[in-house]
């Protein structure tokens, strides 16, 4: 800490998406309404599930708390990140700065083993109907969901810890929406070698480890139900296909910037929107569109809010 506070930069400069203005004022319209149905899509989920007394499960439980993931994920960047469409000098604080890649890492990593425990749940309600709401008691959920948010500590301050002894004596542009830590690591005024390695190992291998066994278990999962009733079985690829999905538009963007962080690429930019932006903005889409009990219950608060409507007037 003594180091850091010794850095000559105290703030960073954002180049954001583009620099053409016209665009800036296109794009500044379009991710407000974007964060708007962020916020909007997830607190459906979270108002239909506590209202729902039929989603009071652990499937439920899980994913409302993955909607309040995505919610504060979403939060950390893209309102500074719509604000500053509007200025012409984009800059956060040193302080700002480490706060949103701390936040993001923390999300992240909670996500990824909130994912994770979403996996098993699905795997003992498919493969082991008679036994699923034993195996997966309040105790259990709590266990996995307290897991999940340790996991995503532990990986946050992991990285934290070595970024901030890190001197900081210009440039201090980075070429970026948010402070990315690949990219906040090349502006360091030291040799950063063996970090950049810590960096590929602790986000690139836990984010590429996470996503293989996730694809493994979900294909261990395909292959248990193929022998199912055709109901059942259809049922169950359904609601896996929504987790892969899910699974898949998380992991792949994560995989591919922070396997090979040091090599930067235009697509870089598109991917890191992709990841902290679209998919919690997809997330509730993919579980409504694809959730039969999902669609019953919102059309259910839909009616009775028109009802309650009719009441008062």
């Amino acid at each position: 800490m003594e180091s850091a506070n010794h850095s000559v930069v105290h703030e960073f400069i954002l180049l954001g998406l583009c620099k053409s203005q016209n665009l800036q004022i296109l794009f500044f319209l379009g991710f407000s309404m974007v964060f708007v149905g962020i916020v909007l899509g997830n607190l459906l989920i979270l108002v239909t599930v506590t209202f729902d007394a039929r989603l009071h499960t652990p499937m439920y439980f899980l994913l409302i708390n993955l909607s309040c993931i995505d919610m504060i994920l979403a939060s950390f960047a893209t309102p500074k990140m719509v604000v500053d469409f509007l200025r012409e000098r984009k800059t956060i604080s040193w302080w700002g700065c480490y706060s949103q890649m701390f936040f993001m890492h923390l999300l992240g990593g909670s996500e990824m083993m909130l994912l994770v425990a979403m996996a098993i749940d699905r795997y003992v309600a498919i493969c082991k109907p008679l036994h699923y709401m034993t195996i997966m008691s309040p105790r259990v959920l709590t266990g996995l969901l307290l897991s999940s948010y340790a996991v995503g500590f532990l990986h946050s301050s992991s990285q934290m810890a070595f970024m901030l002894n890190l001197p900081f004596c210009g440039p201090n542009v980075i070429d970026s929406f948010f402070c990315d830590l690949p990219l906040v690591i090349k502006l360091a005024c030291k040799d950063t070698y063996i970090l950049q390695l810590l960096v590929i190992a602790d986000s690139g291998l836990l984010s590429l480890v996470c996503f293989l066994l996730l694809l493994l278990s979900y294909g261990v999962i395909i292959f248990s139900v193929r022998h199912c009733a055709a109901s059942r079985s259809s049922k169950a690829f359904s609601t896996l296909s929504a987790h892969i999905t899910v699974v898949t538009l998380f992991f792949a963007p994560c995989v591919f910037i922070y396997v090979w962080p040091f090599s930067r690429y235009s697509l870089d930019k598109i991917l890191s929107v992709f990841y902290t932006i679209f998919t919690p903005l997809l997330n509730p889409i993919i579980y409504t569109l694809r959730n039969q009990e999902a669609k019953a219950a919102i059309k259910k608060i839909k009616t009775l809010h028109i009802n309650l409507k009719h009441t008062f007037r």
